[in-house]
């Protein structure tokens, strides 16, 4: 007679999930802000894309962290493990 584990299927947590789609929205800004970065000429404008890029990483930073909290299992899956910190 085979035996059959079944494994409960819990549902999704919205919050997580939210995290999750706001750190792909930050990855997209902070791609946006690099792009930004290579096309600008005048010194002023260069700096504003510097400040831009590091505000942009602090918010991955915090997000990565708070989904890290939220869900050891899933920084592990999504590739999160080490040192959140972008460079």
């Amino acid at each position: 007679m085979k035996t059959f584990l079944f494994t409960k299927r819990s549902n999704p947590d919205p919050e997580l999930l939210a995290l999750k789609a706001a750190l792909q929205d930050a990855q997209g800004d902070l791609a946006s802000a690099y792009q930004q970065f290579d096309q600008a000429v005048d010194p002023e404008l260069v700096e504003s894309c510097v400040y831009q890029i590091s505000a942009v990483k602090a918010r991955c930073n915090y997000l990565i962290r708070a989904i890290k909290e939220r869900s050891p299992g899933a920084a592990v899956a999504a590739d999160l493990r080490g040192e959140a910190i972008w460079t």
